[in-house]
């Protein structure tokens, strides 16, 4: 009798989520090369889980919603936190969690009002985590190790705002339009 691996991915997004907690914690101690090395493990992590569902099949709808919330949770933590800390521009923070707000808050409408979302990141949104995910890696870096130089952390700030911006409203209009599409589709 052979053994189903089909929970696996979901198992690793939900240890991505049971890792939060302790970033977040150790952000706040200041205790940046364990916040780093575990923010790492998340990040691999979420590569993992993709790779695995992508590869043998193993998707379910509970891994489709599981897996963004993970990467969501992790990210609007750790910008708040190191905003919390003086880390990162309290505005900054607060534009990369709004674009997450309206992301999720159109999805939730969308799944209800018209019919169940696919995740489908586009390709600018993909462009965006990973400069969200990179500035953050650089934050942690710059704060336990001195390194990379500002400027660094600057320019890869100045990219993740930018690619924040296009994102969500690429979000906002392809989402409208499915809806719009989606609804003469009911009608007709």
């Amino acid at each position: 009798m052979r053994m189903s691996l089909r929970w696996l991915p979901n198992a690793i997004s939900l240890f991505r989520i049971a890792l939060i907690a302790p970033v977040l914690v150790l952000i706040l101690e200041a205790r940046f090369d364990i916040a780093l090395a575990l923010f790492f493990i998340a990040g691999f992590s979420d590569s993992v889980d993709g790779y695995l569902a992508k590869r043998f099949g193993w998707h379910s709808r509970i891994g489709a919603l599981l897996d963004p919330v993970a990467d969501k949770l992790l990210m609007a933590g750790t910008y708040i936190t190191l905003a919390w800390i003086a880390h990162i521009p309290l505005w900054m923070a607060g534009i990369v969690v709004f674009r997450d707000v309206v992301i999720i808050g159109g999805a939730t409408a969308y799944n209800f009002l018209i019919r169940p979302v696919e995740g489908e990141p586009t390709r600018i949104s993909k462009l965006n985590t990973g400069l969200e995910l990179l500035f953050i890696v650089f934050v942690l870096s710059q704060a336990a190790f001195n390194w990379p130089d500002p400027i660094s952390v600057t320019v890869i700030g100045a990219a993740v705002l930018v690619t924040v911006f296009i994102s969500g409203i690429d979000y906002v209009v392809s989402w409208s339009r499915r809806a719009g599409a989606r609804q003469a589709m009911d009608q007709a």
